[in-house]
């Protein structure tokens, strides 16, 4: 069986990463995971340390990702499809190509920024360094206009 991973990030282009995964999920029968990579703060190494406030904050910030990523799930749930939310700490690449091994994911799907060739040569590209670590094919949506 099929399974798809869609990396979401809440940008515009997520939405239409949504409806492409939700096409390739209808038409292969399989199970949609959508994931959000919740970046890691800087500035503080773990939960026990760091002010209170920066440690509420971040906690919140986590619920309200995961909150919308599971209202997303639903809606492609009513919908009929297997979908589920899962939300995780950690280095976009590595978090993104750990998930998709760890669920058995037949393909990722995810979004494209369009910041231009100095952009990603001094800064990298997440959906490049996912082109180059992934097992399984990944299909990149352009950000294209108003995204």
């Amino acid at each position: 069986m099929s399974h798809i991973l869609a990396a979401v990030d809440f940008s515009g282009v997520s939405e239409r990463v949504l409806e492409n995964a939700e096409l390739l999920a209808r038409a292969q029968g399989g199970r949609l995971t959508l994931l959000h990579v919740a970046a890691p703060n800087p500035a503080f190494v773990g939960y026990e340390s760091g002010p209170q406030s920066v440690r509420d904050g971040r906690a919140r910030s986590m619920r309200e990702e995961h909150s919308a990523l599971q209202r997303q799930a639903a809606r492609l749930r009513e919908r009929g499809l297997d979908a589920h939310a899962l939300v995780v700490e950690g280095p976009n690449v590595e978090t993104i190509l750990r998930e998709a091994q760890r669920l058995g994911s037949t393909m990722i799907v995810m979004g494209s920024h369009g910041h231009g060739a100095l952009y990603d040569a001094l800064v990298g590209s997440v959906s490049a360094g996912v082109i180059r670590g992934a097992s399984c094919p990944v299909l990149i949506v352009p950000a294209g206009r108003g995204a």
